[in-house]
């Protein structure tokens, strides 16, 4: 019986190994603040606490989240797919005063019409500034080391590699890079405008067997888990997401199928990562930049921690 319970605790010690915790960081709840919890069984590698009802919940389930293949939840809270292709850019949301553009990388399959695709990287157009986020190419996953790039107005952003760690723009404070895990996790902020929650998570041997997604050893297909927030869209705002913050929208996507997808990879495509000229775009600002600045070139820069891990240094 003692060598049973012995047993029993270790297998359950291996179990709960697997199982990532997430804590409540707001100090506005008290009775939750600082409690941790373990991710759900449908995300127990990635989720976030609920701190109003002190409970962990799924990031990617949430009203503005762009996950997996990829998966979107709207902002009418109606969940749908939108492949696009590989290697193209396209228009997640499009307003007067802030554009948002997707890279999508992929893999095709003989026996499938459409790509596996993931977003590798965003471009955000805001008044007349740009920033990139993107995760880098990787063979073998390692977790403890930084696959993210960021990139404010051309530079590369020094963000020491600590959770917690923030970086604050010069030329406009109100945008802020705070790292919400010692890496490849981080929130950009622009006070009134946007919050964008940004991970980078690999494909996992599981999931490419469970999906057919015939992963190798020489690319994981790292990309980004993303969850959208805004504070200030106008009734024109546009793009794949943005069009679902509309009043009055009606969702494009066939409801009840197993797969809801969303089509219009013309009307959304975009000549490159930085370019606001969709068929739909509504941006008035002056961020864009030239068509000769495409998404590889961000993409394949390579990028490695700094001496202490006291920030990102990228090269071409």
């Amino acid at each position: 019986m003692v060598i049973l319970v012995i047993a029993v605790t270790f297998m359950v010690g291996i179990q709960c190994a697997e199982v990532r915790k997430a804590k409540c960081k707001v100090k506005w709840f008290p009775r939750c603040y600082q409690s941790e919890h373990y991710c759900p069984p449908e995300c127990p590698h990635h989720c976030e606490v609920d701190c109003a009802a002190c409970k962990p919940v799924c990031n990617c389930n949430k009203p503005g989240a762009v996950c997996e293949d990829p998966r979107f939840v709207g902002g009418d809270g109606v969940a749908f797919y939108f492949h696009g292709k590989k290697n193209q850019d396209f228009c997640l949301v499009s307003d007067p005063d802030l554009h948002i553009n997707a890279h999508f990388i992929g893999k095709s399959k003989a026996s499938m019409k459409r790509d596996f695709t993931w977003v590798q990287s965003i471009a955000i157009l805001f008044g007349s500034h740009n920033l990139f986020i993107g995760a880098h190419k990787v063979a073998k996953w390692d977790g403890s080391s930084d696959h993210l790039s960021v990139i404010f107005d051309g530079r590369p952003v020094n963000l020491p590699l600590s959770e917690g760690s923030e970086w604050r723009a010069q030329v406009d404070p109100a945008l802020t890079m705070t790292r919400t895990h010692d890496t490849n996790e981080v929130v950009a902020e622009v006070a009134g405008k946007f919050k964008i929650t940004a991970r980078v998570v690999p494909i996992t041997a599981e999931e490419s067997r469970v999906h057919g997604y015939e992963i190798t050893d020489e690319d994981c297909f790292a990309h980004l888990d993303l969850r959208f927030k805004f504070y200030s869209l106008s009734e024109e705002v546009s793009g794949v997401l943005g069009q679902t913050y509309r009043e009055g929208y009606k969702s494009r996507v066939k409801m009840g199928a197993a797969m809801p997808i969303m089509g219009g990879d013309r009307e959304f495509a975009t000549t490159n990562l930085f370019a606001a000229d969709c068929a739909m775009a509504r941006f008035e600002g002056g961020a864009a930049i030239g068509g000769n600045i495409l998404a590889d070139e961000y993409a394949g820069m390579r990028c490695a921690s700094g001496i202490g891990g006291h920030g990102i240094v990228c090269k071409k």
